[in-house]
């Protein structure tokens, strides 16, 4: 025996879902009193529903809660804060290493001879 396709009017659907939106049945209850499955109805809803049967997210959440996490961003911002300063640091200090280095560089070629506390080229006694 072959599959059956239940084909259902737009009249149909649109009578469920307003039974469901004026709060006759819920989805699980329509969906057995009209002997349909009820993913059915949750897709009539969607499409020919009011835009308030759609499904919302609600956030719940304790008292201090949203107090924690406004602390928590505004010590996120200020260790960000703060690891920018020390990159900033970073930066700087390597750059005065270089600068320093390129003086030492510079007046040891103006001195080509090594001085008696620079160790010699290697294999020199």
């Amino acid at each position: 025996m072959g599959t059956v396709v239940h084909r259902y009017s737009e009249a149909f659907k649109r009578s469920v879902v307003a039974e469901v939106e004026a709060g006759r049945y819920t989805v699980l209850e329509a969906a057995a009193a009209h002997q349909v499955n009820f993913t059915s109805v949750y897709k009539w809803l969607k499409q020919l529903g009011s835009p308030d049967s759609h499904t919302r997210i609600v956030r719940i959440e304790m008292p201090n809660e949203r107090d924690r996490i406004k602390e928590l961003e505004k010590e996120k911002r200020a260790l960000e804060s703060a690891l920018a300063q020390a990159h900033m640091k970073i930066i700087l200090l390597e750059s005065t290493v270089e600068v320093l280095e390129e003086k030492a560089g510079r007046a040891k070629k103006k001195t080509d001879t090594p001085s008696s506390s620079e160790p010699g080229p290697k294999g020199s006694v």
